[in-house]
């Protein structure tokens, strides 16, 4: 399979690091990062074939972070139901020993709230927040993505920070 758009290509080139380093810190695997990292630039080079795609580079950071999330889910999912103890039987496990079905309810509507609160967000804000907060990455990469400084690119960690706060109830 040929790339379709060499453009998109270089621009992949030229950030992939910056992207398995973003997948890295979400799902916590540099292998499965750069699995993540490939099939997101396969999706972004179909979709450059079927349109024209405005901003590359955004969409294929979205992309990269959506499967990671998606992994991470999944990953999640399969270690809660079934793990092998040490003599190999089956058991089913919560993600926590002592988690109670009202701190599980807690924090998944807590998770939803935050997520409503990044969701409100300005794209830039988020994107910041996303790339810190999930991908690990430095406020100089975040800055580098965005092209903007590094104090704003703190500013608007900050900002995104303090706004999911709020919307949690949190000090």
């Amino acid at each position: 399979m040929t790339p379709r758009n060499g453009a998109i290509l270089s621009l992949f080139a030229a950030n992939r690091g910056t992207l398995v380093d973003y997948a890295s810190g979400i799902v916590g695997n540099r292998a499965q990062a750069e699995d993540l990292v490939q099939e997101a630039w396969l999706r972004v080079d179909e979709a450059a074939g079927r349109r024209r795609l405005d901003e590359p580079l955004r969409y294929l950071f979205r992309i990269v972070r959506n499967l990671a999330l998606d992994g991470r889910r999944r990953m999640a999912r399969e270690r809660r139901v079934v793990v092998a103890d040490d003599t190999g039987a089956e058991a089913v496990t919560t993600a926590a020993a002592d988690a109670t079905p009202e701190s599980v309810t807690l924090y998944k509507d807590e998770l939803q709230r935050v997520m409503a609160a990044m969701a409100e967000l300005p794209e830039r804000t988020r994107i910041a927040l996303e790339m810190h907060r999930l991908g690990g990455c430095k406020l100089r990469e975040i800055a580098a993505f965005l092209d903007i400084s590094v104090a704003l690119a703190h500013v608007l960690v900050v900002e995104g920070v303090e706004h999911c706060k709020r919307r949690v109830g949190r000090p």
